[in-house]
């Protein structure tokens, strides 16, 4: 690439440049909007509606906890009294990898199904969107459909029921793969894989431990925290972005410690599916650079790996966005617009850290280690710089620098001595 040569300063030009550029772009581009179903029991209208549709067999892509916890039932029910035949898929595990998506491509083809239903997480949602466009398109490896609209023809419909608040995945173009290969992640971005309808049901996130609740909620944070400082915000986006902002600090704490809360749930799906309606648009940052990286390499979660690096990249980013935190101070409750931007930016950035710590959410990376550390920030930097409207630009050293940061604080040679002692 041309702006590998280029000395730091005018590459960051150059970069900003080029992503106000596509921003133009991606600022017209058409987004299809899901009809959302919203409440308890909005599973079983969605299965109500979907029966009706007239699809000769859909298949339900979801993971073994779901459907041993009974969370499929209310949509189930609703498909069988409606008439509609269903077949279900429940080898989902985190972070789909490649070969568990093939087998659910296989699984489609030999039920004979014509739509999908993803319930469960991000990782349900997306590999059921990433098998809608491999069946559409046969003969082409999933491989090679990762990138922009690399399938010719439309997906196959999609519709979700997310179990968590926190990717957004039910109203956004992305669906992100493992290739364990690679020890990366693959994301296909199309506009055609936005789920056509999608139930926000509180009933079925209840149960959730409080530290998946914990650790979605954050990612939800983050794509609006993004999605609003990035150079591909808009009025639109803006308004979605501020929205989940607001309801994440006003409910994430009540979700978190009273997991049975049904308006805190259903406050906290509403704020995640805003959050990924605005970052759908006006795109991610450093975080998600830096999160996907330790998915690929260690397999973190990826709320826990934004959470961990959110108040870092913040602060790295502070003095070009001062006033854009200090207005997510004012919505998220913690100041008024009297005070001036640069404490509330500090502040915005302290309640982000006093949340991570009241959630649970650790300081440090158990599984970095320091000789890892250059190739992802390297990785890190390239995607970033080649996908996302970051506010300020990192050198590679920077990069370096701020991942450090989250260095375990103990070797696993010394924790193991600690504990046999």
């Amino acid at each position: 690439m041309i702006l590998d040569m280029i000395p730091d300063a005018p590459r960051a030009t150059g970069l900003s440049a080029l992503m106000k550029g596509a921003g133009m772009v991606t600022r017209f581009l058409p987004i299809p909007r899901p009809t959302l179903l919203v409440g308890p029991g909005s599973s079983g209208r969605l299965g109500q509606a979907v029966a009706g549709f007239g699809h000769a067999k859909l298949m339900i892509v979801t993971d073994t906890m779901i459907v041993k916890l009974g969370l499929l039932k209310t949509l189930t029910d609703a498909l069988k009294a409606g008439g509609a035949e269903y077949a279900v898929f429940d080898e989902i595990t985190p972070d789909a990898p490649i070969p568990l998506v093939e087998r659910a491509i296989d699984f489609y083809r030999a039920e004979g199904c014509d739509a999908i239903v993803a319930v469960g997480g991000g990782s349900s949602m997306d590999a059921a969107k990433a098998v809608a466009v491999a069946i559409a398109n046969p003969g082409k490896p999933l491989r090679k459909l990762a990138g922009y609209f690399k399938g010719l023809r439309n997906p196959v419909p999609v519709y979700a029921v997310p179990t968590t608040a926190g990717t957004g995945s039910e109203v956004t173009v992305a669906a992100v793969m493992a290739d364990p290969e690679k020890e990366s992640k693959l994301v296909i971005v199309d506009t055609r894989i936005v789920p056509r309808m999608a139930a926000l049901d509180p009933a079925l996130m209840t149960g959730l431990p409080p530290h998946i609740t914990a650790a979605t909620g954050m990612d939800a944070l983050t794509h609006a925290v993004e999605s609003f400082v990035g150079k591909w915000a808009t009025d639109y986006t803006d308004g979605l972005a501020l929205s989940a902002v607001g309801l994440i600090f006003e409910n994430l704490r009540l979700a978190y410690h009273d997991g049975g809360n049904l308006e805190a749930r259903e406050k906290m799906a509403l704020a995640a599916t805003y959050a990924g309606m605005a970052f759908t648009r006006a795109n991610v940052g450093y975080v998600h650079a830096i999160a996907h990286q330790f998915g690929g390499k260690y397999h973190t979660p990826h709320g826990l790996a934004n959470a961990i690096m959110l108040p870092h990249v913040l602060e790295f980013s502070a003095p070009k966005i001062t006033g854009r935190l200090a207005a997510l101070a004012v919505r998220a409750g913690l100041g008024s617009e009297r005070e001036t931007e640069r404490g509330l930016a500090k502040k915005f950035i302290a309640a982000v850290i006093e949340l991570n710590r009241e959630l649970g959410i650790p300081t440090h990376l158990e599984a970095l280690r320091a000789k890892d550390i250059p190739a992802l920030a390297k990785a890190a930097c390239h995607e970033a710089e080649t996908g996302y409207p970051v506010p300020r630009y990192m050198t590679q050293r920077q990069c370096e620098d701020i991942i450090r940061r989250v260095l375990p604080t103990s070797t696993p040679r010394a924790r193991r001595r600690k504990a046999a002692a």
